[in-house]
């Protein structure tokens, strides 16, 4: 690693001291020493000691020798830097163009923040190569172990920002909850879990995930094993832990993803709840693209000198071209049509405004001989999660639904999103047109607007600084094909 470059103070990333004393294969690094040079030193020396062994007694036991060389062997593995990730099955690496909110970086890399050797095969392993900016700004300030209240856009690695550093602090040996993060939809929920899951795969940690509409006798039972890492909507959560089985006294982090929605009156007071469970030394992280006026008098009440993240001044909309076709309301199933047969769909997201309307879609999408799935609140959860499954497997291309999906959820094969149904306010708008352009890549955002949405179009555009243009005539020679 090239030591010339500015690193983190030392210590930042060693989860409060704990780890030294648990893993006796951490080995301090400091820019002015090679990581290993110790154990190149006792392995030499050791080499040296059975070489003169040999030469003046020819009785040494070939068996203890063996044993000898059996205990240096691991070290001689480790004592390149690339050895271990040399070994490491990672994807190959994305090379579509990124827009600059994920690639204005200071530089830094993953092995900066002295993370544990498990955890960084792990973020290999899932395809990360360098921190984004908000990965930047984020991990070092969590492991020191200070609250964050961090404002990013959409789709630039929030996700892995507050994971990180939750997982490097966690004590695989010590069996209780430490870390709990909370997000408002039981979809969120599952994909943060796989995103902890996958990360930490080399930690040999448990991650639980936990949300309504669900088994409650069999999240009470998966309570009884250890669970060091809790991910959940609030309401499961406090249900679990006023019955006594979800106990939050030893959880040293509270990570509040999609914290404006968390801080809306259908969550709030069950989120507050849930802090009062809490030690009284705990962290609270809060993440989300957009933070309503609540979260001021929230900030203040409950997080203590909370550093402050915000990269949301230039960068709201940025890779993502918008534009408005103006229709009567009788007109929109013939425009999407025409949209579908234009438009390069890798895979599209439809929203609608009423769970009636997205039933109806999907059924005129599927007769018009497209793929099509759909997904809103009243179904079943099992329903839920094998849609959500099987289109982000990309076993379909189409996916209409209310806006159930327009938080945090995660598919990179999206690049279309169309608002069959122009939402009402701009923070929904910018959440539903986030679904595509995911971690800086290029995304396409189409609006069908009637009469009655003139106005709110304009007010949208004012509000988030952006500019939805009309949609040209000749759609397939002026839509950069994604």
């Amino acid at each position: 690693m090239n030591n010339s470059r500015p690193r983190y103070p030392p210590g930042i990333g060693r989860g409060g001291g704990g780890y030294i004393q648990q893993n006796p294969n951490f080995h301090s690094r400091s820019p002015h020493q090679p990581q290993y040079a110790q154990r190149n030193v006792a392995q030499n020396q050791h080499q040296q000691w059975m070489r003169r062994a040999a030469a003046t007694d020819g009785s040494v036991d070939s068996d203890a020798n063996n044993e000898v060389e059996k205990t240096i062997q691991p070290a001689t593995v480790d004592s390149s830097s690339q050895d271990w990730k040399a070994k490491l099955k990672i994807p190959p690496p994305d090379t579509r163009y990124r827009t600059e909110d994920v690639t204005a970086t200071k530089g830094n890399e993953f092995e900066d923040y002295f993370l544990k050797r498990e955890l960084l095969m792990g973020i290999y392993e899932k395809g990360f190569e360098r921190p984004s900016p908000i990965q930047e700004e984020s991990i070092p300030i969590a492991l020191t172990g200070s609250d964050i209240l961090a404002r990013a856009k959409n789709g630039t690695g929030k996700t892995a920002a507050f994971c990180i550093p939750a997982l490097e602090k966690l004590d695989r040996d010590n069996n209780v909850i430490q870390v709990v993060i909370v997000v408002p939809t039981r979809e969120l929920a599952l994909q943060t879990s796989q995103v902890c899951k996958e990360l930490g795969k080399h930690l040999r940690i448990q991650v639980m995930v936990t949300t309504g509409g669900t088994s409650l006798k069999d999240d009470i039972m998966r309570l009884y094993q250890p669970v060091h890492l809790l991910v959940g909507t609030p309401g499961r959560i406090l249900d679990l832990a006023k019955k006594g089985v979800c106990v939050l006294k030893d959880c040293s982090m509270l990570i509040m993803d999609e914290a404006d929605k968390l801080l809306s009156p259908e969550f709030q007071p069950s989120v507050e709840q849930l802090i009062r469970l809490l030690p009284e030394n705990r962290q609270i992280l809060m993440y989300s693209a957009t933070f309503p006026v609540t979260v001021k008098e929230f900030k203040d009440k409950y997080l203590r000198k909370p550093f402050i993240i915000n990269l949301m001044d230039e960068l709201t909309l940025k890779g993502i071209t918008q534009y408005y076709a103006f229709v009567e309301e009788r007109q929109k199933v013939h425009c999407l049509n025409t949209l579908f047969s234009k438009l390069q769909i890798n895979q599209s997201i439809i929203f609608c405004n009423s769970v009636n309307r997205v039933e109806l879609l999907a059924k005129k999408i599927t007769e018009l001989g497209y793929s099509c799935f759909y997904i809103h609140a009243k179904m079943l959860q099992d329903h839920r999660n094998r849609v959500f499954h099987d289109f982000r497997n990309g076993a379909c291309r189409n996916l209409v639904c209310t806006d159930l999906f327009t938080r945090g959820i995660d598919i990179q094969a999206v690049n279309v999103v169309i608002n069959f149904d122009f939402p009402r306010n701009s923070e929904t708008y910018l959440h539903r047109v986030g679904r595509s352009g995911r971690f800086g890549h290029l995304g396409l955002a189409v609006n069908l607007i009637t009469y009655e949405d003139r106005f709110n179009l304009y007010k949208m555009e004012q509000e988030l600084g952006t500019e939805i243009k009309q949609i040209p005539p000749q759609i397939d020679q002026a839509i950069y094909c994604l």
